[in-house]
């Protein structure tokens, strides 16, 4: 399968119209595309960690969630630090394939698998634009009890929590950055709401708009949809060989 391939593979199975119109995501760096793909690295973010790792250890294809190529470039040189990672890609044939939002509001996706990993049940879209999940735990628990449930599926070394006065039984879901959809969280019906970055006004009005509010870290409630995106590649070519990195460059004091 060529690099070509894989892309056009996994644009069925994560299809751009999902894609939200501010979003740019895609085939982001494609020096090659007939290049026979053998090696893919999935992770969250084409750091130049994760770049450096593909070129030393012979990937043909990165595979990430947030895209490598967000803002329009104004020029390709080495002093920009996105612009020296595909001038660095270019070099070495490597592509790098990026699924954004598209892959946030996907049946499966981002958010269904955060909402399958805390074992919500009847889980259906919220929000504007259908990104985020709701569902419900099969039993009532403290905001203490949850709190302590989305540290140990999401590995996160810590939580955030703000106490909305309600017991945990209704929870909405949103992967990464979801302070926008505070509200849209509580006029689907959620007791709880949990993100990944949460806005600390909104926060400190929790206790006036009674519904408890849980940040867990953008990077722990998107980094398990790197599974998916594996076995999508796998399911295009059995015989390509992927590799799921950690590219967590955040530091917890």
């Amino acid at each position: 399968m060529t690099v070509s391939e894989l892309y056009m593979y996994l644009n069925t199975k994560i299809p751009p119209d999902l894609s939200c119109e501010w979003d740019n995501d895609g085939l982001m760096c494609c020096p090659e595309p007939g290049r026979k793909v053998r090696r893919v690295l999935v992770c969250l973010d084409a750091t130049a960690e994760m770049v450096k790792k593909a070129i030393d250890e012979n990937f043909d294809v990165i595979l990430t969630h947030h895209p490598l190529v967000f803002h329009k470039l104004s020029a390709l040189n080495p002093f920009e630090s996105v612009a020296q990672k595909l001038i660095d890609l270019c070099r070495a044939g490597v592509a790098v394939m990026s699924f954004h939002t598209r892959l946030d509001a996907l049946e499966g996706g981002v958010n269904d698998t955060l909402a399958a990993l805390l074992e919500l049940e009847e889980v259906t879209p919220f929000g504007e634009e259908g990104i985020g999940r709701i569902g419900s735990l099969s039993k009532s628990l403290s905001l203490a009890d949850f709190a302590a449930l989305v540290k140990e599926k999401l590995g996160a070394p810590a939580v955030i929590c703000a106490n909305g006065g309600k017991t945990v039984r209704r929870v909405a879901v949103l992967g990464g950055s979801g302070s926008d959809d505070v509200p849209l969280a509580a006029a689907a019906g959620a007791d709880t709401y949990l993100s990944g970055e949460i806005a600390f006004h909104h926060l400190s009005d929790a206790p006036e708009r009674g519904m408890n509010l849980v940040v867990a870290g953008h990077y722990y409630t998107e980094a398990p949809v790197c599974r998916v995106l594996s076995a999508f590649v796998r399911e295009a070519d059995a015989s390509i060989q992927t590799e799921i990195a950690v590219s967590n460059t955040t530091v917890t004091y």
